[in-house]
């Protein structure tokens, strides 16, 4: 065989073996996917010396490779981070098991009783840029919904990847499960992406997670259906009732305290009757951070502040970058909001309950946040463990996506001798 024809049966046996092993967890108990993902916690805390090493071989592929410190900083892992996965793993542990689940419930004059209940999809193909956790959060999600999943993990992560999931596979053995339950494709060739795109008979959908260009390709070119990751255009807006206190901190926290997550601002838009006084103190405070400020022409603020171009309006920066305008009014800054996001988050920081209402029911984001910061746009922070991504589509899965949103459900009809007339 040529080099495409072993890709292309390493790829299928994957397949054939994860659809197996999705029949398996199917009916497996939630004590033992529940021990499983203990299990491997346990695993990545005592084996993080082995994980660290992995990551400095894959901070140094980074660098060779010429990554930008967001994407290094998306990589790289410490004691902290480490911690953090440990952390997310035990979470998702301890989440309601949503298989079988009843959603619903009813009965019919005709004597049948109908029951929806929660149902996994089968097998998930994630595939994901960089970000080394992703392992760890993906692999949990799809277990505790009852899931097999296959990983392709990006490039630059390509040895954390593989020491976090040797983590996971030691928990499924503890458990008992199948290994083939969470398999991480072996291989940086990108043929491998391209298999996984239309691995149709093995495959029921795809969960891409990364940039623009990643989620462009499989759009385009998955025959599987897909749950969007689209970037995060997140816009804050400062309404002329914005209390001086909260929008500072907000704004502060939105942009600066993870620069290249999908939460961080990109776009402060600032109303107009409060651009001289609030406005410029918070632009002001951005600069003394160390943020680059790429400002609409005439918006009052420090002079260190740059002109803005077309290109920075609906840009993804992922660094310490934000553009920033002035708007006459709520509808305005909606507008613009409509013209530039992803449909990802977007926030309002006012006082005023009228001008909430508006920004909620006039806007279709996944998330729509009111004086929070948008890097609690999360998973783990919205109470589910973690997340496997942030879904900006619009069918079946929307926001974070987790173990619940990794379900179908069917219908469960039940009778005494019912028969039709």
């Amino acid at each position: 065989m040529n080099e495409t024809q072993d890709i292309a049966a390493l790829m299928a046996d994957i397949g054939k073996r994860a659809k197996q092993a999705a029949a398996k967890l199917a009916t497996a108990t939630d004590e033992r996917k529940t021990a499983a993902l203990n299990a491997a916690a346990d695993a990545v805390w005592e084996n993080q010396a082995e994980i660290l090493a992995a990551n400095a071989k894959d901070l140094d592929f980074g660098r060779s490779k010429e990554l930008s410190p967001a994407m290094m900083d998306r990589l790289a892992l410490d004691e902290g981070r480490i911690a953090g996965i440990v952390s997310g793993l035990r979470a998702v542990a301890a989440q309601p098991d949503p298989v079988g689940e009843v959603l619903a419930e009813w009965s019919q004059p005709s004597g049948i009783d109908i029951q929806r209940v929660r149902t996994p999809l089968g097998v998930i193909g994630v595939i994901y840029e960089s970000r080394p956790n992703v392992t760890a959060d993906a692999g949990a999600l799809c277990l505790k919904s009852g899931n097999a999943v296959i990983l392709r993990g990006g490039s630059e992560s390509f040895y954390s990847s593989q020491a976090i999931h040797a983590c996971l596979a030691a928990g499924l053995r503890v458990a008992d499960l199948p290994a083939e339950a969470v398999q991480l494709v072996p291989t940086r060739d990108r043929a491998a992406v391209q298999e996984l795109l239309t691995m149709t008979e093995t495959v029921d959908v795809i969960v891409p997670r990364g940039g623009k260009g990643l989620v462009g390709l499989v759009q385009r070119e998955a025959r599987v259906p897909v749950f969007a990751h689209l970037e995060g255009i997140v816009h804050i807006y400062l309404d002329k009732h914005a209390d001086p206190q909260k929008a500072l901190e907000i704004v502060l926290n939105a942009k600066t305290r993870r620069t290249g997550i999908c939460g961080a601002a990109e776009c402060l838009l600032i109303h107009r009757d409060i651009a001289e006084t609030l406005g410029r103190d918070v632009l002001t405070a951005l600069t003394a951070a160390g943020v680059e400020i790429r400002a609409e022409a005439g918006l009052p603020g420090p002079d260190a502040m740059t002109d803005a171009t077309d290109a920075d309006w609906g840009c993804e920066y992922l660094d310490a970058i934000i553009a920033a305008k002035q708007v006459d009014d709520i509808d305005a800054a909606i507008t613009h909001i409509r013209a530039h996001h992803s449909q990802h988050t977007d926030c309002i920081v006012t006082e005023d309950e009228a001008a909430v209402a508006q920004f909620f029911a006039e806007l279709d984001s996944a998330i729509l946040m009111h004086n929070a910061s948008t890097q609690f746009a999360d998973g783990g922070e919205f109470g589910m463990g973690a997340e496997i991504g942030i879904a900006t589509g619009k069918m079946h899965a929307r926001g974070p996506v987790g173990a619940a949103q990794l379900t179908s459900f069917k219908y469960l009809v039940r009778g005494n001798g019912a028969v039709r007339s």
